[in-house]
């Protein structure tokens, strides 16, 4: 007759399962600073189970053009360091040396964060040498962007320097973003330029549209250019086949 040896596990204590960290929470001032998503769960077997949210999950994924690598966030950091302390000798220093490394793509976004920040002078620093990098295919957004900041600024000879280099460009037809640059242009008083954009935009095969029809009328009329406007109106009137009836009086 055999007899088999069993192992007797005395049955654990319902008081005592869950009572390491949680039956102490509401008496426990460190405990109760601890996230919500941390601290311990009772499972359905009375057993306390700790969980942690993975923080990788809210974070946004990274689009090129628009965030900031290191090297890109030096540059700018750089970049107005010797715009306070240096001046434009000190500027054109940078750009050699940290702003002609960069690659395609901080590049843009050094130029996009200076605009944003309202760094007119070096955000056109960095459009010119934009314009040198070998990859460059010029769009007229670009040139819609740092024509506002340079103008925010006061920087109208820069103004009409930039928009002097669209008519060396090869542009793509863009009839929304010369839409765009008219306007701009019209609600800084650069009416001159804007009505040779408007002529540019027509050589690039980018064809007006009843948009632009109304932003040239409405700017011109705005700006005191009575006779131009009512040239503008003629003109739609002969594109379009019909008037206008937004500006009918």
């Amino acid at each position: 007759m055999s007899f088999r040896c069993t192992r007797f596990i005395p049955p654990i204590k319902r008081c005592f399962t869950g009572t390491l960290i949680s039956c102490h929470t509401s008496k426990n001032p460190l405990l109760s600073a601890i996230p919500q998503s941390w601290r311990p769960q009772r499972s359905a077997m009375g057993i306390s189970i700790i969980t942690m949210r993975d923080r990788s999950k809210n974070r946004k994924p990274t689009q090129r053009g628009r965030y900031l690598s290191i090297e890109g966030i030096q540059a700018v950091q750089a970049l107005k360091r010797a715009k306070v302390n240096g001046g434009l000798d000190a500027v054109a220093h940078e750009i050699e040396t940290k702003v002609r490394r960069l690659v395609k793509f901080d590049l843009v976004s050094v130029l996009r964060e200076l605009q944003r920040q309202g760094e007119a002078i070096l955000a056109f620093q960095v459009f010119e040498e934009l314009r040198l990098e070998h990859w460059y295919k010029p769009q007229v957004s670009i040139y819609v962007d740092i024509i506002s900041v340079l103008a925010k600024s006061g920087l109208y000879e820069k103004v009409e320097q930039v928009c002097s280099y669209l008519k060396t460009e090869c542009l793509e037809p863009d009839t929304e973003g010369f839409n765009l640059l008219m306007k701009t242009l019209l609600e800084y008083g650069f009416t001159q330029t804007a009505m040779d954009c408007f002529r540019l935009m027509k050589l690039w095969e980018s064809e007006p549209d009843e948009h632009t029809f109304r932003i040239l009328i409405s700017g011109l009329e705005s700006n005191g250019d009575k006779d131009i406007a009512i040239a503008i109106r003629a003109e739609a009137k002969k594109e379009l086949g019909r008037p206008l009836e937004f500006f009918e009086e």
